[in-house]
């Protein structure tokens, strides 16, 4: 154990943000899944909290994991796991696993484990527009070298995402437009790329209106009604209102949640509510605070990183991170329509937690380079 600690580096207060946030995550899910537990475990309340933290600890075992890797490495892989990922995408479209009219799961044969692509995707992608964004920065200002290269990837992989989950891929094409405004790419070309994402989409419902997936278009539809004609919101807004209201400022305390009976997977989308509903309005605040200093704390690694690909690929991942949980939050206290996107690192959830903790990995093993490099040691690391 001694020899873990020793060897574990990176940025110590990104390693503190992510020890909150799972055991936060701890209480939120024990709590949450009390019904679930009754419902189908015979009321073994513990079962659910077991699964998720081996979840979680194989989650942290592989944030170890990639810290340990040195980050260029990344670079490389990024361009066969861009191809790996666009046809996974289009065949998982068609042929993958499908959950409430969405086909967004694979099953991976063997050991029968579902993973959303999208999660492959959306990592490999910010990697890709790390690495073209760092290489093409002389020549970023000219169309066809710099910017042709740099915008169809997202274009694409977001387009591929968007029929099944279309606010993934709205998520992860924002965080390619912010990379792009970092990258010093043409404010033109970003609105062209806009533009171009607009287009897609709009072909992607119409296209989908006459085949199987128009149910999404449907959903999509029914969700933006909700929020813009019913002051209420859906039934799921309605009831998260509820756990707000009763949490008042300091909340009913650990376990105590009462809409947990009521709220449609309390420890997915709306987890949000069942912590300010026990933990009140502070304890709300302290989470929306964390993600916010994860940012300034990523946001920090950017500029003091002495290499372009470095630098995006912290910032990247980070917006994509906090992005999603900013989104989240809104979604519950009824400031977007209902989207579907988790709270990362503190909702229950399987591959897509795996997923998320190999994004931090990959920030702190910039963090550790950024350490090492001033500390003296970079040429150490650039011959590893």
């Amino acid at each position: 154990m001694q020899a873990i600690f020793n060897r574990t580096k990176g940025d110590r207060f990104i390693w503190l943000i992510v020890i909150v946030l799972t055991l936060i995550s701890m209480l939120a899910v024990y709590s949450s899944t009390g019904s679930l537990a009754f419902k189908y475990q015979g009321g073994n309340t513990e079962y659910y909290l077991i699964k998720h933290f081996g979840i979680f600890a194989f989650g942290l075992f592989l944030m170890y994991l990639a810290h340990l890797v040195n980050y260029k490495f990344y670079s490389k892989i990024s361009l066969l796991l861009i191809f790996l990922t666009l046809p996974l995408l289009l065949f998982t479209l068609f042929f993958g696993v499908e959950i409430n009219d969405a086909r967004r799961w694979l099953t991976i044969p063997l050991i029968n484990m579902s993973f959303q692509t999208s999660d492959l995707a959306k990592l490999a992608l910010i990697m890709y527009m790390a690495r073209v964004l760092s290489k093409k920065q002389e020549m970023i200002k000219d169309f066809w070298k710099g910017f042709i290269p740099v915008m169809i990837p997202p274009v694409l992989t977001c387009a591929f995402i968007a029929p099944s989950n279309l606010s993934t891929a709205a998520i992860l094409f924002a965080t390619c437009l912010l990379l792009m405004f970092i990258g010093r790419v043409s404010m033109k070309y970003i609105f062209i790329t806009l533009g171009g994402g607009l287009i897609v989409l709009t072909f992607i419902i119409l296209i989908a209106l006459f085949t199987p997936f128009k149910a999404r278009v449907y959903t999509w539809e029914s969700r933006i009604e909700n929020f813009t004609k019913d002051p209420k919101g859906s039934y799921q807004v309605q009831q998260a209102k509820i756990a707000i209201a009763q949490g008042g400022f300091f909340g009913k305390g650990p376990g105590n949640s009462t809409q947990r009976n009521f709220l449609p997977s309390p420890y997915a989308d709306f987890i949000f509510s069942i912590i300010i509903e026990e933990y009140g309005l502070f304890g709300g605040f302290i989470i929306l605070l964390i993600y916010i200093l994860f940012l300034l704390r990523c946001i920090k690694l950017f500029v003091k990183c002495p290499g372009a690909f470095g630098a995006f690929l912290a910032v990247g991942l980070s917006f994509a991170l906090v992005i999603q949980a900013m989104i989240n939050m809104a979604v519950v206290t009824n400031l977007l329509p209902v989207t579907g996107v988790t709270l990362p690192l503190v909702s229950m959830g399987g591959t897509s937690l795996w997923f998320t903790s190999l994004a931090i990995g990959i920030i702190l093993s910039v963090s550790r380079f950024v350490e090492q490099n001033e500390k003296g040691v970079d040429a150490e690391v650039e011959s590893e």
